[in-house]
């Protein structure tokens, strides 16, 4: 079982900075995979970026590369979105979600843990 919380949502103007965190606990092993999804109002859960708990190079959807950041610190057992130039349309509720694979899953079916949930408002 893995346990997520995420928190660092909020309203920021457009153009504007959040960084989001994913606390993680339970069973966190190497093949973990922790990714951050989002959701609109009236749309699908959208993949945003990935992570894997032992390392690699991270995984980003092509809609936020350049423009959002994901890291983890295993000490604190936290993964972190960094998101900058935010635009209103990056408006939603955002979520972490994670389990356990050999490859990175985009897909948010694939994931059978997820936290709660933060929501990001920009305004224009």
């Amino acid at each position: 079982q893995v346990q997520l919380v995420e928190s660092g949502g909020g309203l920021v103007q457009a153009g504007g900075s959040l960084r989001l965190s994913c606390a993680a606990s339970g069973r966190t092993f190497s093949s973990l995979i922790i990714s951050w999804f989002r959701q609109a109002p009236g749309k699908e859960r959208e993949f945003l970026a990935a992570i894997r708990w032992s390392g690699s190079r991270p995984n980003y959807a092509d809609s936020v590369k350049g423009r959002f950041t994901i890291t983890r610190d295993n000490a604190k057992n936290t993964v972190y979105l960094q998101m900058n130039n935010l635009k209103p349309e990056d408006t939603a509720i955002y979520y972490c979600a994670a389990d356990s694979a050999s490859a990175y899953f985009t897909r948010a079916y694939d994931y059978n843990y997820w936290g709660q949930g933060t929501q990001v408002t920009v305004s224009s």
